[in-house]
C-alpha cells in the first residue's frame, strides 16, 4: 500500500492533483500511522462485513478498511478528492467512491444496493464542523448497521461518551444513547493529523441497539423535549420544559412530578428513564 502517512507523499500526490487543503470543509489528513489501523480494526471491518466511510480524505483509513472488509464504500464531498482517491486505492477492487454529501443520501438503500447478505458497519474521520449532524442522520435514519466509530473533536467525544444524568452530559449525550451505547476508544493528538487543528481528537464507537431504547408512538417528543430541557442549562427543568415548548409551568410541574422527577432539578441531572417518562407524558 502506499505510505499515505508520510508527509512527503501526501504532499507530492496532492501537489501533483493541484489540491489545496479547504477550511470549509474542515479538512485535516491523518499522518499518524498507527492510528487508522487501529481504528479499522476496533470498527469491526473483516471478512464478511461492509464499510461505509464517510470523508476518505485521500484514503488513509479506507486502506485499512479495503484490507479487511469484504467492501468499502466511501462517500466524499469533495470532488477535487476522486481522481486523488483513484490514484490512492488502485490496488484495491472492493473499494466504491461516491461523490456526494452523506446528508443527502439514502443511506437504506445504498446498503440495500451494495451490501447485499453483508454485515454493515459505519467507520469515519468527521470533520468538526459536522459532528452531530452526520451521527444524528446516522441513527436517526435506524439503518441496519452494527456500530458506528468516528474520529470527532475530543470535546464532543467526552460530551457524546458522558453518563447521562452527569454534569458532562447533555442533549446529543441523551439522544445517542437513544439508539446507541456509546464507547470512548482512544485518543489522537493533533498532531497526528496535517493540518494540525488547535484540539486533540477521540475514537469512539456507537454500539446501535436492533430497537430505539424506549418504544414510542411519536418518538419526534422525545427529542423535543430533550432538547427543551437542555435549552437554558443553568435552569430548572420546569422553566426550561415550559418556556421551550411554551406550556403553562402548572402543567409541567403536574407532569414532572406525576414523572417522579423534581421540577427544581437541572436537566443535566436526569436519566434516560426519566425523560422517557416526561415524554410520554407530554404525548398524552
Amino acid at each position: 500500500m502506499k505510505r499515505l502517512s508520510d508527509i512527503g507523499t501526501i504532499k507530492e500526490i496532492l501537489s501533483r492533483h493541484g489540491f489545496n487543503f479547504s477550511k470549509g470543509l474542515g479538512q485535516n489528513f491523518l499522518i499518524n500511522p498507527s492510528v487508522c489501523p487501529r481504528m479499522a480494526e476496533l470498527s469491526g471491518a473483516d471478512e464478511g462485513v461492509g464499510v461505509i466511510e464517510i470523508g476518505p480524505g485521500i484514503g488513509v483509513l479506507t486502506q485499512e478498511l479495503c484490507a479487511l472488509a469484504d467492501k468499502v464504500v466511501a462517500i466524499e464531498i469533495d470532488k477535487r478528492l476522486i481522481p486523488v482517491l483513484s490514484e490512492t486505492l488502485d490496488e484495491f477492487d472492493n473499494i466504491k467512491v461516491i461523490n456526494d454529501d452523506v446528508m443527502n443520501l439514502d443511506l437504506n438503500k445504498l446498503i440495500e444496493d451494495e451490501f447485499k447478505g453483508m454485515r454493515v458497519v459505519v467507520c469515519a474521520n468527521l470533520p468538526y464542523y459536522i459532528t452531530s449532524p452526520v451521527i444524528m442522520k446516522l441513527l436517526e435514519d435506524k439503518l441496519p448497521v452494527e456500530n458506528i466509530t468516528v474520529m470527532v473533536q475530543k470535546e464532543a467525544a467526552q460530551r457524546i461518551c458522558a453518563e447521562v444524568g452527569t454534569r458532562d452530559s447533555g442533549a446529543v449525550t441523551v439522544a445517542v444513547n437513544f439508539y446507541s451505547k456509546p464507547e470512548m476508544l482512544f485518543g489522537v493528538s493533533a498532531g497526528s493529523f496535517m493540518p494540525a487543528p488547535k484540539v486533540d481528537s477521540a475514537v469512539m464507537r456507537l454500539n446501535v441497539y436492533k430497537e430505539p431504547l424506549f418504544k414510542l408512538e411519536d418518538s419526534k417528543i422525545f427529542f423535543k423535549v430533550v432538547k427543551a430541557a437542555f435549552s437554558q442549562r443553568r435552569k430548572t427543568v420546569l422553566n426550561s420544559i415550559s418556556s421551550s415548548l411554551g406550556l403553562e409551568k402548572s402543567t409541567v410541574n403536574k407532569l414532572l412530578t406525576e414523572s417522579g422527577v423534581n421540577p427544581q432539578a437541572r436537566a443535566e441531572k436526569l436519566s434516560m428513564d426519566d425523560f422517557y417518562e416526561i415524554a410520554r407524558r407530554v404525548s398524552l
